[in-house]
């Protein structure tokens, strides 16, 4: 008998070219590097140039998970883009990077979850690939998060910058027996409950606006410890694996402090979280495969390797995706 495996064949990333340093954003607000240091281990973040949209970094991480995976864009049949940046209301970012990478079958939209977007596109990735409604997908992490903070609030605007990370994942018949390999599991929660704590005061809708980013920051970070270290014990759980057994952990870049958090409650050892945070601040949906890609990239992720990705974002949403890379 065969089993249908979703596996990961290729990660891209691209970040803007314009780094925005702690020192000066300091000429910015009021702030300074070693407060944005020790309260979230950020050093610097990408902001978008003027005119560069969500789907311009997308395009580019599309590219670069293509070579990755030595295919072309005519092999791709389902395209997924999770952002909470999109460039229009509508259409889609999703069908906006169909047109520029020149494909013209299958299914492409977005899905907005904010920071566990990517999450989010993972498993429904999956659920068309597993069932045969698509053979190879591009899941996509994308982000202008610049363009909705506020620049004058220091307790937000020091923690969000641009980039967008994506996957290649294809599907294959495998022996039952080789299960074991490509994307093995993924866990999805929300709870609206906790709207207010983190999300934006506009919309299309609500005030025919975009508005701004708005976080109670102590009160999230009590929430994603928790709610992500709940994600990460019930995938595994699920999966039939110990979390001492997994080899890479590749979080949502939102705080390290909250990495750390996790990394704690949970007893894993820190050289096994992979952490970014430092070089791009919180990217949103574009975190999670822009540090899987970065360490692909250096050596740390290896083929065979088992990884759990999480993440925590508004709505609360939060999620988990467990891979045999």
């Amino acid at each position: 008998m065969t089993d249908r495996t979703v596996r990961i064949a290729g990660i891209g990333a691209h970040l803007p070219s314009r780094i925005l340093s702690n020192e000066e954003l300091s000429t910015m607000v009021d702030t300074s590097d070693s407060w944005i240091r020790e309260r979230t281990g950020i050093a610097r973040r990408h902001i978008a140039a003027d005119g560069e949209t969500t789907a311009d970094l997308a395009e580019a991480a599309c590219r670069r998970a293509l070579d990755h995976a030595g295919m072309d864009a005519s092999e791709i049949d389902l395209i997924i883009v999770a952002t909470t940046t999109p460039d229009f209301t509508f259409p889609s970012t999703g069908t906006v990077l169909q047109g520029r990478l020149g494909i013209t079958q299958g299914a492409a939209f977005d899905v907005q979850a904010v920071c566990t977007g990517f999450i989010y596109a993972l498993s429904v990735a999956d659920g068309f690939l597993a069932r045969g409604q698509a053979r190879n997908a591009l899941v996509v992490g994308a982000e202008t998060m610049s363009r909705i903070v506020d620049w004058t609030d220091r307790a937000t605007c020091v923690l969000f910058g641009d980039g967008a990370g994506a996957m290649v994942l294809s599907a294959e018949d495998t022996p039952s027996t080789q299960r074991e390999t490509g994307l093995l599991a993924t866990y999805l929660r929300s709870d609206g409950r906790f709207k207010d704590l983190l999300h934006v005061d506009g919309g299309p809708s609500s005030t025919q606006t975009v508005g701004h980013l708005r976080m109670a920051g102590n009160q999230v970070f009590r929430h994603a410890v928790t709610n992500i270290a709940e994600s990460m014990t019930t995938i595994a759980d699920r999966a039939g694996v110990e979390i001492a057994d997994i080899d890479w952990f590749v979080p949502h870049q939102a705080n390290q402090r909250i990495l750390e958090g996790v990394a704690k409650k949970l007893k894993i050892p820190t050289a096994k979280v992979v952490s970014t945070v430092a070089d791009h601040g919180n990217t949103s949906a574009a975190s999670v495969p822009l540090a899987f890609e970065r360490a692909v990239q250096d050596g740390r992720i290896a083929r065979g390797d088992l990884i759990l990705m999480e993440a925590l974002g508004g709505g609360f949403t939060w999620g988990a995706a467990l891979a045999r890379f």
